[in-house]
């Protein structure tokens, strides 16, 4: 499996190094070094259209960030808020590989019942699904483009 695989996503010029074998690059948003991980590559691409594509400013968007499930620690992989500091989008990224399912849209829903984001994203790099969630209906319909960031 080819780590740095070109995905259904504007390419980016990453800062990658090369540390024996293990690659890296620099995140903007945590400002350090990440090890790339296929997930990781799915996920600094998607924060890279984010801000370039649908204008989310980066100071309003938080990567992996803990949540409390159950009792259990979990780990939301984007959470973009709005200037007044409501959760807006809730992005979950899986590897390439992984194949977006029934049980990814489950574990988005599941942390979404401790967020309570009107905008979910689902993506492996290849495939995105992007929801909008009506919590006064309590469902949600599927939508074919993710909105722009709305000043």
């Amino acid at each position: 499996m080819d780590l740095l695989q070109p995905l259904n996503l504007p390419p980016y010029p990453f800062k990658i190094t090369d540390d024996n074998g293990k690659l890296s690059l620099f995140d903007e948003l945590r400002r350090k070094q990440i090890i790339i991980t296929p997930e990781e590559w799915v996920r600094q691409h998607f924060v890279q259209y984010l801000i370039g594509h649908k204008q989310y400013p980066k100071t309003l968007i938080r990567l992996e960030g803990g949540l409390k499930m159950n009792g259990m620690a979990r780990r939301s992989d984007i959470l973009i808020y709005d200037r007044q500091g409501g959760k807006i989008l809730l992005v979950e990224c899986k590897a390439p590989s992984v194949a977006i399912t029934q049980q990814v849209f489950d574990q988005i829903a599941r942390y979404n019942m401790v967020h309570k984001v009107p905008l979910l994203a689902v993506t492996n790099g290849l495939q995105h699904y992007f929801c909008k969630i009506d919590f006064e209906q309590n469902s949600y319909s599927f939508i074919e483009q993710l909105p722009d960031y709305v000043k």
